[in-house]
């Protein structure tokens, strides 16, 4: 998806859980925006592997 294809939004999220992310991000070189981002496709690429397997 290009970077103009991107939709912005505001998330609300725990600073406990923010720093986390932030430091996991850190670990693989990802900005935290980039890691939210690839964690949310992580988790729908094994939602729908799991929706397959179901079917």
């Amino acid at each position: 998806m290009a970077e103009k294809d991107k939709k912005a939004f505001v998330l609300r999220i725990s600073p406990a859980l923010l720093k986390e992310v932030e430091i996991w991000a850190a670990d693989e070189f990802r900005s935290t925006n980039g890691q939210i981002e690839f964690l949310l496709t992580q988790a729908l690429k094994s939602r729908k592997k799991g929706k397959a397997k179901e079917e």
